[in-house]
């Protein structure tokens, strides 16, 4: 208990000396309100397909560039992207202060198997965890199930006399002269990386850092990743998979950063790189580099961000992100304003839509599902004569049939030229012309023929198909949560995403719908709009009614410290929140519901006053996600997690309704309503011409330059004052 307050006074004591260091407000002034940042900061995201950049002033002035990702030398696409912003702007490299990344390079060399040549050593006689997993089917009646291949192969999986119990007392002392084999290995083997998991060692990480240290004797540049470090929690199959991904992924990653480094500086840039990683938070290259894993979902992450701010922006409690680009589709419940968050993630699923059949990375990450459904997803008839969309894709090269770079299968983008959502001469801001013929010639072969349709009904087939795969992802991952749609908010950005947004909103019961200004970049606003944020994870087993105080106040305290740390480096000032959550569960069951934990107690409660309010809110977390709590039944505490971060600023965007804008219609277009009108004639209008709080019924179409929103029939749009359209429904919902 005395643990307990004592880290709550100094974190009050903490909190103060930041206040005071930024004048008393906590880095606020005129009443509280938050200063805009000064000059020029730059989001980089690259996708599957294509490579977003969204450029920033702390005045409000905004410039995006989309152009196709270079996929085998990402960072070529990245320095076009900047040099194109820049030149949009008026301003030179130099002038940009930040330059915040997000990377699918992690996420790609998991999946296509590119990592380095890596070496993963354990325990005698856990050589074979990666490959038995956690011994469950996930799919129960498949005989012929396949299983996700481990990232490392048995001849590179290696083991050394150790044992440490489940409190981190050494049963087995580190047997040296056992670790002969593993450096042998290194110095004739090729070996590229290491990975080092010992059983219990987030414990004890003792053991673990002597084998490092006596690699590094042996190799002293080799990268080794060690599991008390990248994933200290108990569950050896997940912290041993973690480990191992991340220094499979280490060397490629160290290497791409490195060299975007240098050529940003070679071409003036002297401002900070920064990394967004898959919490939602930002940080560091050399965190980056030693924690890669932690990336995998940085691109998501950030659309994900970006969609709480548009919710508090715009006053909607509560929201469903809608992210759909080029190769995927992200969907994310908000509430009040924050992405749900959680602390497993599966990537490389061998039944892609299966929960269990991918490699387990114990990382935090923002919570969402991702299906394969984007524009490039690939489209056919499968077996049993149904349209299949995904999640093959076409990607950048060669790219959907209509892009005319030698791709010939139908895609989504295809069927939504063929529907006249997509202005073949208007795509990407009129840069790339498109092939209508083409795109009609690929859906007609590719979908209409096997199924005698024509094209454009075959394309009618692929957008419905797509869109109910959207909205079901949707609704199994709210069931999954205790969650429902019931007067939420889509927000759509992504390239594609407002082009489907209405139709998905139909299907899931939703009435209002928001798409951003710079919707088609979303995710890489979003990076403008992150913290800097860095969460630590540790185990302490714990039953609530013999809580020891005193040692998970120390625990707490030092996690504190450590997450603290990481983002004072990378702010270059503490943190202005920190926050503890506690995963829990029923004794007896085998997974932890997150539950936020009060500040520790002061010293005039006692230690059960505080496990009593604990006790509450783990049986309202409960409540919400599967029901009435259990009476009766002893409550465990299995880890604890301490988030970090700082208070991002954003720049100012509102939109002033110039009285020169014209909101006229700029033109007119034959769309295909797919809720069941048919072809209507449906007015264009330009979006940076739309006067703020002006209706424009549906049906008509709102282009600009990265992608255009669809409003169909029934619905009213208006642009509000942020420069965001509102599409809210006017008629009752089609089925």
């Amino acid at each position: 208990m005395k643990v307990l307050s004592r880290l709550h006074t100094e974190y009050e004591r903490f909190m103060q000396k930041d206040s005071a260091r930024n004048g008393g407000q906590d880095g606020r002034e005129n009443g509280g309100e938050r200063r805009p940042p000064t000059g020029w900061r730059l989001g980089v995201d690259i996708g599957g397909t294509f490579t977003d950049l969204a450029l920033e002033h702390g005045d409000g002035t905004f410039r995006s560039v989309k152009l196709l990702t270079t996929g085998a030398e990402p960072e070529r696409a990245v320095l076009d992207g900047v040099a194109a912003a820049c030149k949009a702007a008026g301003i030179g490299l130099g002038d940009i202060r930040q330059i915040i990344h997000g990377t699918t390079l992690a996420t790609n060399a998991m999946i296509e198997r590119r990592g380095a040549e890596t070496l993963f050593v354990t325990t005698e006689g856990f050589r074979d965890v990666l490959e038995m997993g956690s011994e469950s089917r996930f799919e129960q009646y498949d005989l012929n199930i396949v299983k996700p291949e481990p990232l490392v192969r048995r001849a590179r999986r290696l083991t050394v006399r150790e044992r440490l119990d489940v409190n981190g007392d050494a049963l087995i002392p580190l047997d040296e002269a056992s670790v002969a084999p593993v450096l042998a290995a290194i110095a004739g083997e090729g070996i590229e990386s290491v990975a080092v998991g010992l059983l219990h060692s987030y414990a004890n990480p003792a053991h673990e850092r002597r084998l490092r240290e006596l690699i590094h004797e042996a190799d002293p540049d080799l990268p080794v990743s060690l599991s008390c470090e990248v994933s200290p929690e108990m569950r050896e199959y997940q912290r041993f998979s973690t480990t191992v991904a991340n220094a499979y992924v280490q060397p490629a990653v160290a290497a791409y950063l490195r060299r975007l480094e240098r050529a940003l500086a070679e071409s003036g840039f002297a401002g900070a790189l920064m990394v967004m990683l898959s919490n939602g938070g930002l940080a560091t290259l050399d965190t980056a580099i030693r924690f890669p894993v932690r990336l995998v979902e940085s691109g998501p992450a950030g659309g994900a961000i970006y969609a709480a701010a548009v919710a508090r922006q715009t006053g909607a409690a509560r929201a469903v992100s809608f992210d759909m680009g080029g190769t995927t589709a992200k969907i994310c419940l908000i509430d009040e304003g924050r992405p749900q968050a959680a602390r497993d993630f599966e990537v490389d699923r061998a039944y892609r839509f299966k929960r269990g059949s991918g490699l387990p990375l114990r990382i935090p990450v923002v919570e969402m599902v991702e299906i394969g459904a984007g524009g490039g997803s690939l489209c056919g008839v499968d077996g049993l004569g149904r349209i299949a969309v995904g999640p093959r894709s076409a990607g950048s090269d060669p790219g959907p049939a209509c892009y005319g770079r030698g791709g010939s299968g139908a895609t989504v983008t295809d069927a939504d030229v063929a529907l006249g959502r997509i202005d073949p001469a208007g795509f990407a801001g009129g840069t790339m012309l498109l092939n209508a013929v083409a795109a009609e010639r690929a859906l007609a072969a590719d979908v209409g023929a096997p199924l005698d349709l024509d094209a454009a009904t075959a394309a009618l087939g692929i957008a419905e198909m797509v869109d109910e795969n959207m909205a079901n992802a949707a609704r199994e991952h709210a069931v999954e949560h205790g969650k429902d749609f019931e007067g939420r908010t889509l927000i759509a950005f992504g390239g594609c995403a407002p082009l489907h947004a209405a139709r998905v909103a139909d299907k899931l019961g939703i009435d209002r719908i928001v798409v951003p200004r710079g919707a088609g970049v979303g995710s890489a606003i979003g990076f403008l709009r992150a913290p800097v944020a860095f969460e630590v994870a540790r185990s302490l087993y714990q039953q609530i009614e013999t809580l020891d105080a005193r040692a998970v106040g120390t625990l707490l305290a030092a996690m504190r410290d450590e997450a603290a740390a990481f983002v004072e480096t990378a702010a270059g000032a503490p943190p202005e929140r920190v926050s503890c959550a506690a995963y829990m569960r029923y004794r007896g069951q085998s997974h932890e519901i997150a539950v936020p934990l009060p500040d520790a107690p002061p010293a005039s409660r006692d230690a059960k006053k505080w496990a009593d309010i604990v006790a509450d809110a783990y049986a309202a977390a409960y409540r919400r996600q599967y029901g009435p709590p259990i009476d009766g039944v002893p409550l465990e505490f299995v880890a604890w997690t301490v988030r970090a971060e700082s208070e991002m600023d954003t720049a100012a965007n509102r939109v002033e309704g110039a009285p020169d804008r014209d909101t006229s219609a700029a033109g007119q277009r034959r769309i295909v309503d797919t809720a069941g009108s048919g072809p209507v004639t449906a007015r264009v209008f330009d979006r940076d011409r739309l006067r703020p709080g002006e209706p424009v019924a549906g049906p008509a179409v709102v282009v600009e330059a990265q992608t255009s929103t669809i409003v169909p029939p029934g619905f009213t749009l208006t642009s509000d004052a942020f420069g965001s359209l509102v599409l809210e429904r006017q008629a009752e919902k089609p089925t």
